[in-house]
């Protein structure tokens, strides 16, 4: 690239060297994530990705896409961006989990106000951690300068993921019934939604990011900036150890909107609140803003980033792999005939 350079371009804001620099730094990180099927490198018009699916009988391939959200302004706040897009792939990924499926690769889209290059690889740096942590590949992005957009210090992080299951192996609900038993993976806290009511509420700006919380061993800032959990390798733990019968990730819109999703038309899922521990991340969001206990079950995830409905029978099996797979679960309600919905009591 040693002859691209522009500088009208750089003038008006778009620095093309700043951004092959980018791609220099970031080019360790992206092949860390290479696994087999992984084509090619980064720099290339397409990521390629040749799946293996010589045991499948009919492969179907499921795909997500999310982004960081204003968690982000958390990002800008502690001046702290290898995480975040750690967040990027969880909310990509574990939608694609919950299918069944296996996340095979990921691209990410960040558009910036201004291309500061080890920003930019930090950025990714935290992308490709995701993906080893899904066992899945990064086999490319874009970075897009939005000079007079964005602000210069500031920056939108996307992405989507594309994954692989065989037809007879998808998980999608339809076999839940009643007597079926819920039970909860445990999240990290408040994972990587409902951040507009969590910095209204907690009055976040540069002061209060950096106040210490006792209750949280660590500053305000840094509790809400830890990572959405992967639970791509937890759900392969538990497909494999018991008849997983339905899966909801569990993000905006809370129980009351994620949980409906993986139940068919005739199932009620009662929840038992007492069952599931709440972080004290939630207790200091609700008393600080009195907020309703509903609207808490219905914007964040209580403590619940997984919930899976199995076989009352399968309950300690489900348990024993989640603990094998270094999460917690617990047993927090039961599926019912009713109307499709979910009580919380």
């Amino acid at each position: 690239m040693v002859n691209s350079r522009s500088e009208s371009y750089k003038a008006a804001g778009v620095d093309v060297t700043a951004g092959y620099e980018a791609v220099k730094q970031m080019k360790p990180f992206v092949e860390s994530t290479f696994i087999p099927g992984v084509l090619g490198s980064i720099g290339g018009f397409g990521g390629m990705f040749e799946p293996n699916i010589k045991d499948m009988k009919r492969p179907i391939l499921v795909s997500g896409t999310d982004g960081v959200g204003t968690k982000l302004k958390l990002a800008f706040l502690m001046d702290k961006h290898d995480t975040v897009g750690i967040d990027c792939v969880a909310m990509c990924v574990n939608d694609i989990a919950c299918c069944g499926a296996q996340p095979l690769f990921f691209l990410d889209y960040l558009a910036v106000g201004k291309n500061y290059p080890e920003r930019i690889a930090q950025l990714v740096k935290g992308v490709a951690e995701g993906c080893r942590q899904a066992g899945c590949a990064l086999v490319g992005g874009e970075t897009a300068e939005m000079p007079g957009f964005y602000p210069v210090d500031e920056y939108d992080l996307a992405g989507f993921s594309v994954g692989m299951v065989d037809h007879d192996k998808m998980i999608d609900g339809t076999k839940i019934a009643s007597g079926d038993v819920l039970i909860a993976v445990a999240s990290s806290g408040v994972h990587s939604n409902g951040y507009s009511l969590v910095r209204k509420t907690l009055g976040i700006n540069e002061k209060s990011v950096r106040r210490y919380i006792a209750e949280f061993g660590k500053t305000l800032g840094e509790e809400l900036l830890t990572p959405t959990k992967i639970y791509v390798k937890t759900i392969q733990s538990l497909i494999a150890s018991c008849n997983v019968k339905g899966m909801s990730h569990i993000t905006g819109g809370g129980f009351y909107e994620n949980i409906p999703r993986m139940l068919p038309d005739n199932i009620l899922a009662s929840v038992e609140k007492a069952a599931l521990p709440t972080p004290e991340v939630f207790k200091l969001i609700q008393s600080t803003g009195n907020i309703p206990e509903r609207d808490m079950y219905n914007t964040f995830n209580m403590g619940a980033g997984l919930v899976i409905a199995v076989d009352k029978n399968d309950a300690d099996k489900a348990l024993e792999a989640i603990a094998a797979a270094g999460e917690t679960g617990y047993l927090i309600g039961e599926c019912k005939s009713g109307e499709k919905g979910v009580e919380i009591w």
